[in-house]
């Protein structure tokens, strides 16, 4: 196994096949396999089948499963667009954080491997780039705090989102109906007087767009840092 990282290591000679391969089909493959069914379809079988060729042509471009996972983690971190250049920070950040939401919708698996894989690759770093360049503090520690703050709410923010999705998928009921099939135990509950505030927010809370929410939370997150910085 070669000592090069899979960004520095060119892809082997084309040779005429009647199924071409390339590291940009294998990767485009993979996320179609993913997209449809999740991580646990992705394996260098399944996509060799994809694009009619044996598993082991597959190892002359990609080594092993994590760099593929890197490479297709890498593919999506291409399709969030930086923040504009006139944007403030505010603004910077919040481009961002729906740009990973807006991604992660549409990729699911995505936000699987965002908190515990390194992101190396040249639209992941070309991403983190910009993303601590719309800061623009003075002190580079407040700045890595500052990203740190927004990506850790946009990450669980959006694995809830996708975690409700992957459930109403997999019981086949709507948060809605759910609530409802569990609404008498919740109400004898409530009547023993031990959750008040559980009380209010079943009665109370409104019914709101997971967009609006999601910007909500977002508003505290980013309040809070102009409100350490005096801004």
């Amino acid at each position: 196994m070669s000592n090069e990282t899979v960004w520095e290591r060119p892809e082997p000679p084309g040779k005429p096949s009647p199924a071409p391969l390339s590291r940009d089909l294998i990767v485009e493959a993979a996320i179609r396999l993913a997209d449809g069914g999740g991580l646990d379809e992705v394996s260098f079988r399944k996509v060799a089948a994809a694009l009619n060729a044996g598993p082991m042509r597959l190892y002359g471009y990609v080594e092993t499963k994590d760099e593929l996972l890197d490479l297709m983690v890498d593919e999506v971190y291409g399709e969030i667009t930086p923040p504009p250049p006139s944007a403030d920070w505010r603004e910077g950040l919040r481009h961002v954080a729906h740009g990973v939401r807006a991604a992660a919708k549409r990729h699911e698996w995505f936000i699987d491997l965002l908190s515990n894989r390194p992101h190396q690759g040249p639209n992941a770093l070309t991403h983190l780039e910009s993303t601590l360049a719309t800061v623009g503090f003075d002190d580079i520690d407040e700045v890595m705090s500052a990203v740190g703050a927004v990506m850790a709410y946009v990450f669980g923010a959006v694995r809830g989102e996708i975690t409700e999705l992957r459930a109403e998928r997999t019981t086949g009921m709507t948060e809605e109906q759910w609530q409802r099939a569990n609404g008498p135990y919740m109400e004898r509950m409530l009547a023993t007087g031990r959750y008040p505030m559980l009380g209010k927010v079943m009665h109370e809370s409104s019914d709101r767009d997971p967009e609006a929410v999601f910007d909500e939370g977002l508003d505290y997150v980013l309040l809070g840092i102009a409100t350490k910085h005096g801004l």
